[in-house]
């Protein structure tokens, strides 16, 4: 016999808005988790309780049919006799009473009066001959129903999964990791010395990243054991250990020891480091807005809307050329792998020119991408450079490009350090990649400059901005300066977004707009 379902199972409001996930549930799930002693993800959980859920209804209801006959309005009732009424939820109810009905619309008809089980009474027409939507040539069949679990998965199962991650979530005795949930009464004992153990897999592996089953391998597995349930048992347990750091992205479980990760993974780098400028962003103007977009600054508040580009070009600056990483801006956000719990997610850079692979570590909390240092000095990309990540067919995997090409001499803006401010010459120097025009900088000490950022570290926002437009402007023909070279050459000294810059400048009377992106001194 098909799956017997009332109406209600294939209404939205009972899986989405009135769905609640019981003790009943939780018992079942329990249970689930006991006989099969495997961990299993929210999908799966998701998908076994609404296979409970349509099968506990199941049984229900054909309990109930089995107590009296499937209400019909065409049908004549008798007082005395049960009736069960499936647009009621199947409540069971006993003929009490029974009258002529009046309505000349309808033609002759009884009246039955029903006394429900919960002692409510209500009347329904009997005996009508007017066509009527429950009046079928068979009832039982026209109410009964079979629901694919699946289809109810794709239909109500992200409100289902929610409901159930926040009810586990508030029971002591369930534990997740890898995207996995099962019952830490039922784990395997993992002690300290497999913890030594795993240490010493992962360091003669210079730190990772390695899988779970790789170092267990190593370690020596329990055959006899449940392999899955082996597995996250350890990965709980690493996962408690400051030792070790889970860097595998969203559904992989990749282990690396922290103390063997590149320091600017451990800590961010100090050129990345953003103290907070206060500035009323009221005064940014729509030129402003569009050139905030153009720049696209992954400290900006950019909102865009959901992309899945395969690629996407960024214009390097300093604080990402100095310390070898990239901005997660809202470009390359998508592109980059993301994680269930971790901060820290490890993936391969493959050399576009090359092929050869490298190691990238996605900080994204602090919003920049380790590991491209080499690469920046192979192809000797300036500061204002162009850097493009492109999806690999192997989605663990990105291709970086440099537009390279034969490198030739150009004159570009060297920074020069002087006391406490920065002088800018124009030399000849050889660059290797496409380039930014306006944001393109040269620097050869490296140790001067951080002199001058340490000089100017208490120096007033407007001060700072003053003596760069000041010495920027003496290389303009026009004696002005674009915003997005300013911006550029703010940022060889400290961290910032162009939203403080533009605000200075359009609150200050010491600079004046001349159009087009472009301000001089006043």
């Amino acid at each position: 016999m098909e799956a017997i379902l009332p109406n209600l199972m294939e209404q939205e409001a009972y899986w989405t808005t009135n769905f609640a996930v019981t003790d009943e549930d939780l018992e079942y799930l329990f249970n689930l988790f006991l006989e099969t002693e495997t961990p299993l993800s929210l999908r799966d959980l998701t998908l076994r309780l609404i296979t409970y859920r349509l099968g506990a209804t199941e049984r229900f209801i054909k309990k109930q049919l089995a107590r009296g006959v499937i209400f019909q309005p065409k049908n004549d009732y008798e007082v005395g006799q049960t009736v069960v009424f499936p647009t009621r939820d199947y409540q069971v109810g006993e003929v009490i009473g029974k009258r002529d009905g009046q309505n000349e619309e309808y033609g002759p008809f009884q009246v039955i009066k029903v006394r429900f089980e919960n002692g409510k009474v209500a009347e329904f027409a009997s005996s009508l001959l007017a066509p009527h939507a429950l009046n079928t040539e068979d009832a039982e069949a026209e109410t009964l129903s079979s629901i694919d679990p699946e289809d109810v998965l794709r239909r109500y199962g992200r409100s289902i999964a929610v409901k159930l991650r926040d009810r586990f979530e508030q029971e002591e005795d369930v534990v997740y990791i890898g995207g996995r949930w099962f019952l830490r009464s039922l784990l395997l004992e993992v002690n300290i010395a497999h913890l030594h153990l795993a240490e010493a897999v992962l360091d003669m592996h210079d730190g990772g990243p390695l899988t779970t089953e790789q170092i267990l391998q190593e370690i020596g597995m329990e055959e006899k054991v449940n392999h899955r349930l082996q597995i996250f048992s350890m990965d709980l347990a690493m996962q408690q250990d400051e030792r070790f750091d889970e860097v595998g992205p969203a559904g992989q479980v990749l282990w690396f020891l922290r103390r063997m990760e590149p320091e600017s993974v451990q800590k961010i780098p100090e050129q990345l480091r953003y103290t907070p400028i206060p500035h009323d962003p009221k005064l940014l103007t729509s030129e402003m807005r569009e050139l905030i977009l153009e720049i696209d600054d992954e400290l900006s508040p950019i909102d865009f809307e959901e992309i899945d580009e395969s690629e996407a070009t960024i214009t390097l600056t300093y604080p990402y050329r100095r310390t070898g990483t990239l901005p997660l801006n809202s470009s390359l956000q998508h592109l980059f792998p993301t994680a269930f719990e971790t901060n820290l997610v490890i993936t391969t850079l493959v050399d576009a020119e090359s092929g050869e692979e490298r190691t990238g570590w996605v900080v994204r909390e602090q919003g920049y991408v380790y590991g491209l240092g080499e690469l920046y000095k192979k192809y000797m990309v300036p500061i204002g450079g162009y850097v493009t990540i492109r999806r690999h067919e192997d989605l663990s995997k990105l291709i970086v490009d440099f537009s390279t090409r034969r490198a030739r001499t150009e004159f570009i803006r060297l920074a020069v350090p002087d006391g406490d401010r920065l002088r800018f010459e124009n030399h000849k120097r050889s660059i290797g990649t496409e380039y930014d025009d306006l944001m393109i900088f040269g620097i050869e000490d490296l140790a001067g400059l951080d002199e001058v950022g340490r000089k100017n570290r208490s120096t007033p926002f407007p001060t700072l901005l003053k003596k760069l437009m000041s010495e920027l402007v003496r290389h303009s023909p026009q004696s002005a300066v674009h915003i997005k070279t300013l911006y550029s050459a703010v940022n060889l000294l400290k961290r910032c977004p162009p939203e403080p810059i533009m605000t200075t400048l359009a609150s200050s009377p010491e600079f004046e707009y001349v159009g087009g992106g472009y301000w001089r001194m006043a």
